[in-house]
């Protein structure tokens, strides 16, 4: 790729970023507002606002990071989720036994990817599940996943943007209905 497609890759994704911290606002905002005036409670301390409040906060923080990381072409804020998503993994290899939903995740992305565990078969304590290659020497997931997304970055880039604008239009087609149902109640004075 030459250098006029990597400022363009670097503006794209810091535009991109922008965005999502635009909507992590939003949603931060909706969530305060929730939290004041209204009470859906979903557990007995766990507010829809306070949900809100959480998911818009993260949402800003790694926008940020992705903004401050491509505007710098600063590696180490581009890639400051690596360690999470690592521990997110670790932490779901350890429920593999006891969650169903996780079992048939880790299941279907070692038989499609033909890996096993995060780093290989040492991941995981004893044998290794059945959905794992036999190959001893087989590749860890967290490689092999990045290395399909790094192959397959233009589809899912393409994927991205065209439900990115499906949802703005339907947003769009949804504000100028309700703009119509209010014109057409005042003009029959409802």
């Amino acid at each position: 790729m030459g250098m006029s497609g990597l400022k363009l890759l670097k503006y794209v994704l810091f535009f991109f970023n922008l965005l999502f911290w635009f909507c992590g606002c939003g949603i931060l905002g909706f969530g305060i507002y929730l939290l004041i005036h209204n009470n859906f409670n979903l557990l007995p301390s766990l507010t829809l606002g306070n949900v809100l409040i959480i998911v818009g906060s993260i949402i800003m923080v790694v926008a940020f990071l992705g903004c401050m990381g491509s505007i710098k072409e600063n590696k180490c804020l581009l890639m400051s989720l690596n360690n999470y998503v690592s521990e997110s993994l670790t932490d779901s290899i350890q429920r593999y036994h006891t969650d169903n939903s996780t079992k048939a995740a880790w299941d279907s992305i070692q038989s499609f990817l033909q890996c096993c565990g995060i780093n290989g078969t040492k991941d995981w304590a004893g044998h290794p599940p059945a959905s794992c290659p036999s190959d001893p020497q087989v590749q860890g997931c967290y490689a092999k996943a990045k290395l399909w997304f790094h192959s397959n970055f233009l589809h899912i880039g393409i994927i991205t943007i065209c439900v990115c604008v499906i949802q703005v239009l339907g947003m769009s087609f949804a504000l100028t209905l309700n703009c119509q149902i209010d014109k057409t109640s005042q003009s029959l004075g409802l």
